[in-house]
This record gives C-alpha cells, sequence and structure tokens, in this order.
C-alpha cells in the first residue's frame, strides 16, 4: 500500500473540536459567506468585455443554434467581424465552454420577443457565476478534507474561506465573461477529486470522469495544462508513490491534453500574426528589450501585493497604468530573488514530500502562464489573471495561520480563535468585496469609479469619458448635460494625451463635441480616428451623421448664403463621398456661384454614383457649353 503523506500539517485533532471540523457545517458556513459577499452582484448589468462576449454576439445571442459556431471559432470572432478586422491577439482566443453556458441561458432566459440588450439575460448570468463560483469552493474543500489534508480539516477550512472571500476575485465574479476563470477552477478541482479517486478504487468510470472534467477545464482556459505537472506533484507528495509511478499516472492526461491543443490549433491557429499595432494590445510596444523584461518582471510583484493588500482595486491594468521599468529600479531584484527563492523551495519541499510545494507550484505556475515571459497575452496584468494563482497562495496563508493556532494549547480557546478569526476576516473582506461590488453594475459606475484609482491608464480615462457621455443621455440627467459633457472631454482628452493612436478614444471625443453643437471639432477627432483605423464602421457611421448634418445646415441657408452652403456641401460629400444627393447639391450650390467646372465635376460626380440620378442629368444638360 502507498505510503499517506503525514506532514506537520495534517495533525490530528482532538474529537473535542469535532464540531468545528464537521465538513458540512464548513461547508454552509462557506456557502453562506458566499452568498452574503455576492448576492448583490445579482442586479448588476453588463461591464467591460461582457459587451463583445456576450451581448454583441451573435453566436451567444442565436441561442442553442450559436453553439456550433461557438465551438469552431475564435471567441472573439463575431466581435471582429463587426469591426471588419481581423484576429487581433497572439495565440487566439479559443475557450469555448463559458461562451457555450452563455448562449445556452439566451436560448433559456432571454427575452424572445423585446430583448433589452443592456439587461436581457444580466440577472440570470450573475446568479450562475455566484453559483459556480460557491460549487467550486465547496467542491474544494471536499477535495482538500479528502485528500490533502485529512488530518487537518482546519487548514482545508481556512484554504477554502481565504480563497472564497479574497478581494481580487471580485473581477472574476462580477465580471460576467470572466465565467472561462471560474469554470476553469472548477474542472480542475473535479479532475483532481476523480483523479485521486481512480488512485483509490481503480475504476474506469471514475479515470473517464477524471479525463472529461480535465477536457472540459481546457475548454474553459488554457490554464489547466499546468495539471501535466501539479498532478504527478500531489501522487508523488499525497498517496507515497514513486516518482516513476507519478508519471505513469498521467499519460491519459497527456493525451488529453494533446487532443485539444490539436482542436485549438486547427481552430484559432497561433492567433495574430505579427506584433498587435495597438498599444492596449501590445502593452511593451513603446519598452526597449530590457525594459520589457524589467517591467514584466515587476509586474510580478503587483500581484503579489494585490495578493497581500487587495487595494485600490481596477479593471483595467494596461498602457500607462504601469509605467515601465528598467533593471535599476531595485522592485526588479526583488522579483527576481523573490520568485527564484520560491522556485528553489518549491523543489526543496517536493523532495521532502511536503504539500507546501504543490501550494507553491500552483502559484507560480499559473503567475508564469500570466505573466507575458511566454508570451504576449496582450494586456499588462490584470485582477483576474491571478485568479488561480491565489489559491496556492491561500494554501500556504492557510497552513501558516494553523500553525500559530497550533501554538494555543487548549481545545476551546484555540476554537474561539477560530471563530473570531473567521468573523473579522470576513467583515475586513466583506468591507470591500461589497461596494466593489456596486461599482461593478454596469460600464457607468465601474469606470468613473476606476479613473480615479488607475488616473494613468489610457484605456481607463476613455472609458469614464464614455461613461460620462453615457449619463447624458439619460432624460433624468438634462439639467446635468454641460458638466458630464465637460468631464468626458477631460477623460477623453486625457486618454489620447496619454494614447495618440486610440481610435476609441477620438470617436467619443468627436461625440462630445457633437453633442456641443461643436461639429468642426467633432470632425477633427472623427478624421484622427479614421486616419488610423478607416474601416472602423463607427468612423464611419459618425461621419455620416456628420455630413448629414452639413447637408442639412446647407439646405437651410440655401441661396441665402450660397458661399457657405458650398462650404457645407464640401464637407459633408468629404464625410459622405458615396451620397449622391450630397454630390448633386453641391453641384447646385456650384452652379449657384457660378463655378461651372466645378458644378460639373460634382454633377458627373453623382451619376457615377446612380446613374438614375435624373437631377444631376438635368443638371450636366443646362451648363454652358464649354
Amino acid at each position: 500500500m502507498a505510503k499517506q503523506n503525514n506532514s506537520k500539517h495534517n495533525k490530528p485533532t482532538s474529537p473535542k473540536e469535532n464540531i468545528l471540523h464537521s465538513f458540512w457545517l464548513q461547508a454552509v458556513v462557506l456557502i453562506i459567506i458566499g452568498f452574503g459577499l455576492y448576492a448583490n452582484s445579482f442586479q448588476n448589468q453588463y461591464a467591460l468585455d461582457d459587451g463583445i462576449v456576450i451581448q454583441k454576439n451573435e453566436y451567444v445571442q442565436k441561442g442553442f443554434s450559436g453553439i456550433g459556431k461557438i465551438l469552431k471559432t475564435d471567441a472573439y470572432d463575431s466581435f471582429y467581424k463587426s469591426m471588419n478586422s481581423k484576429q487581433q491577439l497572439s495565440g487566439g482566443r479559443y475557450r469555448p465552454l463559458s461562451v457555450v453556458t452563455f448562449a445556452i441561458e439566451q436560448q433559456l432566459f432571454g427575452n424572445k420577443t423585446k430583448p433589452n440588450i443592456e439587461t436581457d439575460v444580466a440577472t440570470v448570468r450573475h446568479v450562475f457565476n455566484v453559483l459556480f463560483y460557491i460549487l467550486s469552493v465547496v467542491l474544494l474543500l471536499y477535495f482538500l478534507r479528502t485528500y490533502l489534508f485529512k488530518q487537518a480539516p482546519v487548514v482545508a477550512f481556512l484554504t477554502c474561506l481565504l480563497f472564497l472571500i479574497h478581494p481580487v476575485h471580485t473581477e472574476v465574479i462580477s465580471n460576467i465573461k470572466s465565467r472561462d476563470e471560474i469554470l476553469s477552477f472548477l474542472f480542475i478541482v473535479l479532475t483532481f477529486i476523480s483523479a485521486f479517486r481512480y488512485r483509490e478504487n481503480k475504476k474506469l468510470l471514475s479515470l473517464f470522469f477524471a479525463l472529461v472534467c480535465y477536457f472540459f477545464a481546457l475548454l474553459s482556459k488554457e490554464y489547466a495544462v499546468t495539471l501535466v505537472v501539479l498532478l504527478p506533484m500531489l501522487f508523488y507528495i499525497v498517496t507515497g508513490d514513486s516518482f516513476e509511478k507519478s508519471l505513469l499516472a498521467i499519460l491519459p492526461y497527456l493525451c488529453v491534453a494533446a487532443f485539444y491543443l490539436y482542436i485549438r490549433y486547427t481552430i484559432v491557429k497561433t492567433g495574430a500574426s505579427g506584433d498587435n499595432p495597438d498599444v492596449l494590445n501590445n502593452p511593451f510596444k513603446f519598452a526597449t528589450g530590457p525594459e520589457r523584461l524589467a517591467t514584466k518582471l515587476e509586474i510580478l510583484n503587483h500581484y503579489l501585493r494585490l495578493l497581500f493588500y487587495p487595494h485600490p482595486l481596477s479593471s483595467d491594468y494596461s498602457y500607462n497604468a504601469i509605467p515601465y521599468t528598467n533593471f535599476a529600479n531595485p522592485l526588479v531584484w526583488f522579483s527576481i530573488l523573490f520568485h527564484l527563492s520560491a522556485i528553489a523551495a518549491t523543489v526543496f519541499l517536493f523532495l521532502k514530500r511536503n504539500i507546501i510545494a504543490f501550494a507553491l507550484a500552483f502559484y507560480l505556475l499559473h503567475l508564469l502562464l500570466v505573466s507575458n515571459l511566454l508570451m504576449n497575452l496582450g494586456a499588462t496584468m490584470g485582477e483576474r489573471l491571478i485568479y488561480h494563482s491565489s489559491f496556492g497562495f491561500a494554501i500556504i496563508l492557510a497552513i501558516g495561520i494553523n500553525w500559530l493556532l497550533q501554538k494555543i494549547n487548549a481545545s476551546l480557546p484555540r476554537q474561539a480563535v477560530l471563530v473570531i478569526f473567521t468573523l473579522l476576516i470576513t467583515i475586513t473582506s466583506a468591507a470591500v468585496v461589497i461596494p466593489r461590488n456596486f461599482q461593478w453594475k454596469n460600464d457607468t459606475s465601474l469606470f468613473i469609479a476606476d479613473a480615479q484609482t488607475m488616473p494613468n491608464s489610457a484605456l481607463i480615462n476613455g472609458n469614464a469619458g464614455k461613461a460620462y457621455l453615457d449619463l447624458t443621455d439619460m432624460p433624468e440627467n438634462k439639467a446635468f448635460e454641460k458638466e458630464y459633457i465637460r468631464k468626458a472631454i477631460y477623460h477623453l482628452s486625457k486618454s489620447v494625451s496619454i494614447h495618440n493612436e486610440y481610435v476609441n478614444g477620438y470617436l467619443n471625443l468627436g461625440v462630445a463635441y457633437y453633442k456641443l453643437a461643436d461639429y468642426d471639432s467633432a470632425k477633427i477627432e472623427w478624421d484622427k480616428a479614421k486616419e488610423i483605423y478607416p474601416n472602423n464602421p463607427f468612423v464611419i457611421r459618425n461621419l455620416g451623421l456628420l455630413a448629414q448634418i452639413y447637408y442639412n445646415n446647407a439646405m437651410l441657408i440655401g441661396n441665402k448664403q450660397p458661399q457657405t452652403a458650398v462650404a457645407y456641401l464640401e464637407k459633408a460629400v468629404e464625410m459622405a463621398p458615396q451620397n449622391d444627393s450630397y454630390w448633386y447639391n453641391l453641384g447646385g450650390a456650384y452652379y449657384t456661384i457660378r463655378d461651372f467646372a466645378k458644378a460639373r465635376t460634382a454633377w458627373t460626380q453623382a451619376i457615377q454614383l446612380n446613374p438614375a440620378n435624373q437631377q444631376a442629368q438635368q443638371g450636366l444638360a443646362a451648363l454652358p457649353t464649354q
């Protein structure tokens, strides 16, 4: 029989402590806390990337009939098509499982008659995010108690508690799109449970379930590739099997991983070819080679800080929220020394069959995947990206807390301290999590709040500006319209000053001026956006709207101010060159001021666009012969 791991963290407990160590009691406590922390997210709407992954995803909106397309395309395929663009992210994004659940929710709960794209199914999706999250924690408790900490249920409970209440998880839970993180972790835990169950009973059904869960974990997010390292580590540490036997045990999982990678490559290939030209999707674009590496290493410190001190929280850390740094920065060297020491400790403790080695490996491997060191993610960092690593952090912290608890010799005082600690840390976390959930209500509340915490982010400032513009569209805000537009211009101007090729910044800045009836300024901003992204559908639409304004103004003044009318119509045809009616009226304006050559050119263009334009034909016929 394999030797069971008996680390000092699995210290037996006395019968008097069994009440607090009941699995069901611990599970109920975690469920109550989980709902208590996140119930206020149920009434939230959509925010951040929910729009492109759910609301404007034609495959999701089709419900069941869109699932086939979801399984065969990049997660952002529908968005790319709507924007007349190609794949923009290195490596692509093949994470279909969560998107499939969105399509199922749309089919079952969506309003088929009068869907409101802003709120339709949002509550259902938020509820399911919380349910999946709490389920993963309860299953994690079962796994830890049954296999890793059989004799130390306090460690298992504290690990799950710390993971459950950590404020850095608010993005994953409150941002519906981040369900891919939740499902990934959920199926990783199920894979662990089933893999250990198979090691115990040798039933093929258990192995089959483990492999299916592993495949689902991979379909949720690529992170599950780490299990080809983590599973043999666990077998070696926990079961006492030899290193060779532990490695052989993962062969079926390697086959599943290879099958998944084949499917993934077939569908999304290697993603975008070459570097993304937009710094918002290529955050190290302007950094030198040494600066890139130094900045990536220093960002690892930011993740570590968020785990110990999750404040302030932000939905974005892109350019220029975290400035570039170099190897003259001592924090870069701290990161190098800390993480090299963690790697060394992992190897040393692994050889000692100490469970902390698994916790460190879980933390480091998932951190490596999101560090930009292996490949560019298209993001500097993100709170959702530390979700998996935080589990390893929670194990280590729970072991340390339990070690301190064991210093209390008497059972009742130890139980009292555990209860008090649970209450205090839960209340402390709730004071951060619950208000943060409110901020995630929608784009408007989120971005206005985050503009205060990330004032140097081009994207946050751009989104905050758009949020203020959205506020002006609400009838109840009519009295504050000018104030909101002024704030919008402030943030949007700041966004394009940080990132001078920020298309959405120029687009929304133009909207702000448009709302102020400063059409010339609006045109200047939209022309900048067009220069950067000529095929952007919003640029084309907005310039079309502005062209209509200039055309209407020209029609109003007519023959009274012919020169001004000509100027307006010239702007109209510049912005909407495919509109034959604008060209016809421009020809008429030229005719009025007796510029017959330009009138001929304008009417000729109108006929080329629309050969049936009889008025333009009549105008040409009325021109004096040359």
